[in-house]
């Protein structure tokens, strides 16, 4: 079994709650995936810097790592390096006031990476390998909006 050697977090983020994370393979990304699911993304919020081989997106998270009571979100800055093509699926560009659910990252054909978003949304982000970086910003806050999942066959 392949072992992940690319996430690490950053020293300081044990003692301050935040996450400051690096991954480098398929297994990493699984984990950065996780932590992102059910984040909520606005569209004015996400950029390709074509010039840097960058697609940066900010996310307001839950925080479920703290086994506090009640649920909280934290904002995050999530990056990808050696972006070099994007294609948008089910969304442009234009509709910055879009609030997207992000549902999870994963390896697509040919090697790309994927973000896929609630409703068939997502992105395709061409790359020549993985490497994301990801950094909680600021202090979280309490939320009531519990995430929903349907199951199969209509219930919640």
């Amino acid at each position: 079994m392949p072992i992940s050697n690319g996430w690490w977090m950053a020293a300081d983020s044990a003692e301050t709650g935040a996450l400051k994370l690096r991954a480098e393979d398929d297994e990493d990304i699984a984990v950065i995936s996780a932590i992102l699911q059910d984040a909520l993304v606005a569209v004015a919020d996400m950029a390709f810097l074509e010039e840097d081989r960058r697609f940066v997106l900010l996310a307001n998270r839950l925080k479920r790592e703290n086994a506090g009571p009640g649920l909280t979100r934290i904002r995050c800055g999530v990056r990808f390096d050696e972006v070099r093509a994007v294609q948008r699926q089910r969304f442009s560009p234009r509709d910055a006031d879009r609030i997207l659910v992000l549902l999870a990252l994963r390896r697509g054909a040919g090697g790309a990476l994927r973000v896929d978003f609630a409703g068939g949304a997502g992105l395709r982000l061409e790359v020549g390998r993985i490497l994301c970086h990801l950094e909680d910003l600021g202090e979280p806050w309490p939320t009531r909006q519990e995430p929903r999942h349907p199951v199969e066959g209509g219930a919640a």
